[in-house]
């Protein structure tokens, strides 16, 4: 880690437990390709056996994919949005930051999300394939079906039309599309048991003042030696 908080380092190697205040990169593959098409800093909070903990803060610098005029993803149309040419462009993360948890090998995570003022707003349960650790950070391959879960516990499916969509247009087959679902009932018994992570007390957790908002480094797509999972 450098004094700017960049990530140092997005080649190649073994990545064993990181330590809190390390800057890595949490990224997603585009779908049905190899390439890379989200890449977001994030910070270390907690690292070991049962969680990865990061911290994406408020103003950092991503990447994210568009379509090929520069249009968001989430302004054009359903019926095309997955068929029209798409780019990727620089951008940040705005509003407030997001905490995110992982549990090794499960095939989603789990992301904190608060107003201004440290209100607590929600958890969001992101279907995805289960993390791929590499040196310079984790992988992964977003699975469009998502579980949005509030304080009082009550929760909900999110994006139902954009895994329908993503089917239809041959992003996902109907065997992949099962495991997703199998996973989102999985999540959604997590939920009712409300254990770890929901119990763990996420939503008091506040980022060290003194961590450094890390940057995006150069080489942020370099496909990497995957060394664990």
């Amino acid at each position: 880690m450098t004094d700017d908080g960049a990530v140092t380092h997005v080649d190649a190697g073994a990545a064993t437990h990181w330590a809190p205040g390390t800057p890595i990169l949490w990224r997603y593959r585009e779908n049905a390709g190899e390439h890379f098409h989200i890449a977001r800093p994030v910070t270390v909070v907690r690292d070991d056996e049962d969680l990865l903990a990061v911290w994406l803060a408020p103003g950092t610098e991503c990447m994210k994919p568009v379509l090929a005029d520069g249009t968001p993803v989430h302004l054009e149309p359903l019926q095309s949005r997955y068929t029209r040419p798409r780019t990727v462009q620089r951008d940040r993360w705005f509003g407030t930051g997001v905490l995110k948890l992982a549990q090794p090998g499960r095939p989603w995570s789990v992301w904190l999300f608060w107003d201004p003022g440290w209100q607590f707003k929600n958890w969001y349960v992101n279907l995805e394939q289960p993390l791929v650790r590499w040196a310079g950070g984790v992988d992964s391959e977003d699975h469009f079906l998502d579980i949005s879960v509030h304080p009082d516990r009550s929760w909900h499916w999110r994006d139902e039309d954009e895994f329908a969509q993503a089917q239809r247009d041959g992003l996902m087959d109907a065997r992949t599309a099962e495991r997703v679902r199998a996973a989102g009932r999985d999540a959604v018994e997590e939920i009712a048991a409300w254990g770890p992570p929901f119990s763990d007390g996420w939503p008091h957790w506040r980022p060290d003042p003194s961590w450094a908002v890390p940057s995006l480094p150069e080489g942020w797509d370099r496909t990497p030696a995957h060394v664990s999972s």
